[in-house]
Parts: structure tokens; sequence; C-alpha cells
């Protein structure tokens, strides 16, 4: 009998509360290695909430949350950073350090993480660049670059460690159809080379549906749908087409208490 892969991420029963705004309520999730999972859902619904439990930057009221079979929601901070280094994310809008150039945004990681030799450092900076394909653009500030480009070296940025897992935080916000669509690109080819697992948190669907193996979607405290693109695509329930859509006149049926979409 084949036995199933250990997630490499793990949520049991995760509740978080901030004031009287209840944000996970007994969250279960569990995300297969070298996969790219999509998060959707309206904003406020706890989506960023999950990414952070997931570095341990928050911790659950209740439950607990794990990392390649390790439980990392009772760590103490400096017990972490083994675990944050399996993981890269890419902020919504790059957050590249102004007064930095391309290549030493990339490069600072290397030298805040590693003992590499500047030479060394030098030949990964222009790898990872070259890979997002943006290699020779290393003397340029952020300010002389395009959005699609900024996206790009942040990109190389968050693999600079090699990591397991990337976190994109709306990683298309921002940039027109052509650009967005590069960074799309960028999304399937890491996880193809490089055999990473990819967390991806969404409002655009154009992106959802061509980079996700999966696609969760998150409302009121919990996942209500859970499938491929093609099941969210063909979904019969309404609060799952009026986000696909985006048909904001939409009628809402209501829902039974508990019940998710199939």
């Amino acid at each position: 009998m084949k036995t199933r892969a250990e997630p490499i991420v793990e949520f049991r029963k995760v509740h978080k509360r901030f004031g009287r705004l209840t944000v996970l309520n007994g969250v279960d999730l569990a995300l297969e290695r070298a996969k790219t999972t999509v998060v959707i859902g309206e904003s406020g619904t706890g989506k960023s909430v999950l990414l952070k439990h997931m570095l341990g930057l928050i911790h659950p009221d209740q439950g607990e949350v794990y990392v390649g079979g390790q439980r990392i929601d009772q760590l103490k901070e400096w017990q972490l950073d083994p675990v944050r280094k399996r993981f890269g994310f890419l902020f919504q809008m790059g957050a590249l350090f102004d007064s930095m150039s391309a290549g030493e945004n990339v490069a600072f990681p290397l030298r805040e993480h590693t003992h590499l030799s500047e030479r060394e450092i030098n030949a990964v900076v222009a790898k990872k660049l070259a890979l997002v394909g943006l290699d020779g653009i290393q003397p340029k500030r952020p300010a002389e670059l395009s959005g699609g480009q900024r996206k790009r070296v942040a990109l190389a940025r968050a693999i600079a460690l090699d990591p397991e897992i990337i976190l994109y935080d709306e990683p298309t916000t921002g940039l027109d159809p052509i650009r967005a669509d590069t960074i799309n690109d960028l999304i399937i080819k890491l996880q193809q080379e490089l055999g990473v697992t990819s967390v991806v948190v969404t409002h655009d669907m154009t992106s959802a549906f061509k980079v996700a193996d999966r696609i969760l979607m998150l409302s009121q405290g919990g996942f209500i749908a859970d499938g491929t693109a093609d099941d969210f695509r063909n979904s019969t329930d309404q609060r799952v087409r009026r986000f696909v859509t985006g048909d904001a006149d939409l009628v809402i049926a209501p829902v039974p208490s508990g019940e998710a979409s199939k």
C-alpha cells in the first residue's frame, strides 16, 4: 500500500482572532511538495495571515503549524531562523531597497545569511538574475527599472538562498497583462526547474488559473472551496462564481452553516 507523502506545510485546526474579528476558524491545510497552491478570497479574509503563520511571524491562538514535519508555532524567535531560510518571499510591491542596486538587492540575503566570498556572491546573483531573465541589470537602481523588472529582481532575491517554498503575495498587482503573464511564467518555471513548492495569494483569476495545481478559496474563517482550476471554472457555488467572474451583482443564495463548495 502506497503511503501518502508528508506535507511540506500543514495547519491543524488553526484559530486566529484579532480583537473581535475571527480570521481563521479551525483551518486545516496540507500542502503537497513541489506543487503550486493558489489562495483566493476577498480582501480582509486572512490570506496574508496564512502566509505569516507559515513563517512564524504570528502564532495561532489555537491549533498547530508544521513545516517539513516540524511543529513551528511553539518555537522561540531564534529557533525560527532555520525554518525561515526554507522560504523565499515575494512581497506585493517587490519591497526592493531603493538605496541599493539590483545586484545588491539580490546579494543582500547572501551577505546576511551565508559566508560566501564576494566572488561567489556575485556568481549567485548573476545566476538568479539570469533565471528571471535579467542578468546584466546588476548596476541599475530600482528607480531605473520598470514595474515588471522590479518584480523580477525581487523574485531573484527571493530565490537567492535556494528556498524549498516560495510565498507570493499578490505577485501581479500593478502590472499590465503582458508583464503579469511574465511573472506567471516565472512562477511555473521555478516550480518546474527548481522543484519548489509555491503558495500564491492573489485576486488575479487569470494568474490563478494559469499557475495553480490547486486553488483554495478563503472566506469567513475557513476554506469554502478546494480544487483545480477547472473545478473553479465550473463551480455552481454562487460565492465562488461571484469571485471568479467579478460580478458584484450576482445574487448570493444563503448557504447552510458549515457547508463548503465541492
